[in-house]
């Protein structure tokens, strides 16, 4: 096998420039196809919740009575974590917004994220209609507390704030689809040079003889085309 130095390897991707070209271009545009027109815009809504006692000013509790009252809160936050996607809260999310979608497929759109440190809970719902993503995310929250509320007879549970109607999808970056398919052709292209090179026999230049043969090259006879002038008469 003959070794190659960077100038090789140089001269080598610099024959096949107009290939590589074609391949980055080819990969470019269909990231822009991909990106445009297969995927579905999702859009997603969150709301924030955090789990903490409602604290009486007239009767304020003492300081051992709030850092206990902190810690069962945030024990609270991994179970109510559970409970949000809780099949009667789903139904009657479904039948107060008189929104078509079943149940399994509601609970598949629901995601939930949580800090115990802090107790705060994220309800994040993603919905191919912007509006009924933070319709049902802000509905979910109300049916929790409420069903909180009137199973455990507890009030704990607080909105910090409410989900808003997204505005661009959160499941489409067009900048970065292409410029994944671009880098996807660079080395497509790269293997490309590799693979071609590796196939090709041929000896192009004088150089490769000598690394082959190891003999030196004497004399070169260079190739030149010769052209017909205008007028020429065919013999």
């Amino acid at each position: 096998m003959i070794e190659m130095d960077l100038l090789d390897i140089f001269k080598l991707f610099w024959r096949k420039k107009i290939q590589i070209i074609l391949i980055v271009i080819l990969f470019v545009l269909i990231g822009y196809i991909y990106t445009f027109k297969y995927i579905t815009p999702e859009y997603s809504a969150v709301t924030t919740l955090v789990v903490a006692t409602t604290v009486d000013n007239e009767n304020t509790a003492n300081s051992t009575t709030i850092a206990s009252d902190i810690t069962i809160n945030s024990k609270l936050v991994s179970t109510y974590t559970e409970l949000i996607k809780s099949k009667n809260i789903l139904q009657e999310v479904i039948l107060d917004l008189g929104i078509n979608i079943e149940e399994e497929e509601l609970r598949k759109s629901i995601t939930i994220t949580n800090d115990t440190n802090i107790a705060i809970i994220n309800l994040k719902v993603t919905n191919k209609n912007a509006e009924y993503a933070s319709k049902i995310a802000n509905k979910l929250a109300n049916t929790f507390i409420k069903e909180i509320s009137d199973i455990y007879n507890i009030n704990n549970i607080q909105i910090v704030s409410q989900a808003d109607t997204p505005t661009s999808p959160s499941n489409i970056n067009h900048t970065k689809d292409i410029i994944s398919f671009g880098i996807i052709g660079i080395i497509i292209s790269i293997i490309y040079v590799i693979i071609s090179n590796m196939i090709d026999t041929t000896i192009k230049s004088a150089h490769e003889i000598e690394e082959i043969y190891k003999l030196p090259v004497l004399v070169s006879i260079p190739m030149y085309e010769t052209k017909k002038k205008k007028g020429a008469h065919r013999k």
